[in-house]
């Protein structure tokens, strides 16, 4: 039988939306802000020559290249303020989270509440500077050493072009980070994930685009673009059934008299999400491989070997080894996304707390003792259900990648853009859901006049 807030769900109407008024603001700044990061999208860098670059990017786009523009939404083919895109902030996130598990102080401040949060975000903030400085350099190196004495990608590779070129993507990137924090307190859902989420969908046109016309000039045949299709209807279907599968662990509340009356005894469930992670493990996964691999893409380029020495062979050899579809880059790719797994899950569910939880208002698992056996045995269902919600993310994210390096489908329909998509969709219809359903109970309870409610 459906629970009370199930009911009141399905019972959700355009008439209950109309009257939210608190939630379609919220809504509408959303879209305002997702629109003010699309049109960054289409700001030139200074000192560019658009079609120059757009006819290096043309033959290095199957490559990293392609990967990292699907998630920038297109600003590293047009080569924009906003072409870093969010990826240094989301890498300087990881280090500070990791630094916060080994780190006694920074373990502290995550203990003294919003004023330690505030901290940290601080400190993730001067991370994502620094980042943000390196990555602009090679990028700023990579685009100086594609012109020659005859002309190239930029028009005067002087001094005055790296300071313009690491200021402006720098500070775009920190828009673009203000702009998913402001998303996250005003708007509706996770800025940082709408803004990926916005950038692979606004490419998804082109991408299809470009399908549909490799069918038309005979380049593939009807039957693949159909498998490509089905494929990707499957793996959407799969990672819906993945992200809604959860274990209920089964807690009961004991008896109690008071007076004549009996009070408790009913049972109830710990719902434990087969992915406790979510989208987490695969961004970060791909922030971090990504993070070399953009300096080795633009530093390591033909255009600049010999131009830099040792630095030059490095990158070239980063993109020989660790380059997309590449071995060396599925198995660190697999390694990253387990690794976050267990890490960021064991970030969001504690299992001594919710022991402690349990046992202090008199719930317990049956058969279980309360206190350590019962945190005990919610680590170890934890565990295993990890080890399936990681081995799914690894299969959603790689099979896809294999069959892209070796039959060259567009990034837009491999796991980790499906990935994303369908997540953050999830995410924020369930975020919009629980705002129509808390519009809706303080409309009964005025409607009640419940006593000591004042009008």
């Amino acid at each position: 039988m459906a629970s009370a807030a199930e009911q009141l769900a399905a019972n959700i109407n355009f008439g209950a939306f109309a009257k939210a008024t608190e939630l379609k603001n919220r809504i509408w700044f959303t879209l305002g802000a997702l629109v003010v990061a699309r049109i960054g999208a289409y700001i030139p860098l200074p000192g560019i020559d658009a079609q120059a670059f757009a006819a290096f990017f043309a033959q290095h786009s199957g490559g990293v290249l392609g990967m990292v523009d699907m998630f920038a939404g297109g600003a590293i083919s047009r080569m924009t303020i906003f072409a870093l895109g969010i990826m240094p902030y989301i890498s300087a996130s990881i280090i500070i989270q990791l630094l916060t598990s080994v780190s006694p102080q920074l373990e502290a401040l995550k203990k003294e509440g919003e004023s330690g949060r505030k901290k940290i975000n601080q400190y993730t903030r001067y991370g994502t500077v620094a980042l943000g400085v390196i990555q602009a350099f090679a990028i700023a190196r990579g685009l100086a050493a594609m012109s020659g004495p005859s002309g190239g990608v930029v028009n005067n590779p002087d001094i005055f072009f790296y300071v313009a070129t690491i200021s402006s993507l720098v500070c775009g990137t920190m828009f673009l980070m203000w702009i998913g924090e402001q998303i996250t307190s005003r708007g509706i859902g996770n800025g940082i994930s709408l803004i990926i989420f916005a950038g692979i969908v606004a490419r998804l046109p082109t991408a299809v685009g470009q399908l549909f016309e490799q069918l038309r000039t005979g380049s593939i045949s009807p039957i693949f673009v159909l498998a490509v299709l089905v494929l990707a209807i499957a793996v959407i279907t799969f990672i819906v059934f993945f992200e809604r599968a959860q274990r209920r662990v089964v807690i009961q509340y004991p008896k109690r008299q008071v007076g004549n009356k009996m009070y408790g005894g009913e049972n109830s469930h710990l719902p434990l999400k087969l992915n406790s992670s979510g989208v987490i493990p695969p961004i970060f996964a791909s922030s971090l491989l990504l993070l070399p691999l953009t300096v080795a893409g633009f530093s390591g380029n033909p255009a600049a070997a010999g131009a830099g020495g040792w630095f030059d062979t490095v990158m070239q050899d980063i993109q020989l080894y660790v380059g997309h579809g590449k071995p060396a880059y599925i198995a660190l790719y697999v390694a990253l996304i387990v690794f976050f797994s267990f890490f960021y899950t064991a970030i969001v569910f504690n299992p001594e707390e919710t022991a402690d939880n349990l046992k202090k208002y008199g719930g317990f698992v049956p058969g279980i003792r309360p206190g350590k056996n019962t945190s005990d045995y919610l680590d170890y269902v934890l565990t295993r259900l990890t080890v399936l919600g990681a081995a799914y993310l690894c299969f959603v994210c790689v099979l896809p990648e294999i069959l892209i390096s070796q039959y060259a489908i567009p990034f837009y329909f491999g796991g980790t853009s499906l990935l994303i998509v369908v997540s953050v969709t999830m995410d924020t219809v369930a975020q919009i859901h629980s705002h129509l359903l808390a519009h809706q109970y303080e409309g009964l309870i005025k409607k009640a006049k419940l006593k000591g409610r004042r009008g």
